[in-house]
């Protein structure tokens, strides 16, 4: 299950910090768009978005779209802000985020991958042997039968990640 498991997990992209980044050595994230940014009817970033993707800039971060979502619905989010981006990569295959690491000149040790999906986003991260995962929770989650179902596998997953960190925290709480 550990291919599964992000190394962390927040409740919105505005969560993570820059200074969480550097200190794990991370100077360029990969990142999915759709419910991880913005939610699916959402077809260009908010200026929420822009903000954080400026801070992630400001503080020395490149970053690269990689996106299971069609060409067209990248190239309008994209559009004004030039990133390097990757539609149709079919996560959790490595491919995409390989090509992204290329495209911003980056070894795989010193990149992260943010997305709303275990199965796709951090598999593929950690299939791409990147130094960090980091999972969110879906801004506007999609009720089909195929997202229930797949959010439903999830839990498990999610389960073995809060007992790990209750872990590491119960140790960091003796060691005071």
């Amino acid at each position: 299950m550990g291919l599964f498991v992000p190394d962390f997990y927040y409740d919105t992209i505005y969560d993570v910090k820059p200074e969480l980044l550097k200190k794990r050595g991370v100077r360029c994230i990969i990142l999915d768009i759709d419910n991880t940014l913005v939610p699916y009817e959402i077809p260009e970033p908010t200026e929420e978005v822009r903000a954080w993707l400026k801070l992630m800039i400001d503080n020395g971060m490149k970053i690269a779209f990689v996106s299971n979502n069609h060409s067209e619905r990248v190239e309008l989010f994209n559009k004004t802000l030039c990133f390097p981006a990757f539609p149709d990569s079919w996560k959790p295959l490595k491919k995409s985020c390989l090509r992204a690491l290329d495209a911003m000149k980056c070894s795989a040790q010193n990149a992260a991958l943010i997305g709303d999906q275990v199965f796709t986003d951090v598999l593929a991260g950690k299939i791409a042997k990147l130094n960090t995962t980091i999972l969110v929770k879906p801004i506007k989650d999609k009720k089909n039968i195929f997202f229930r179902f797949k959010r439903m596998l999830e839990k498990p997953v999610l389960h073995k990640y809060k007992r790990r960190e209750s872990k590491i925290n119960g140790k960091k709480t003796e060691e005071k």
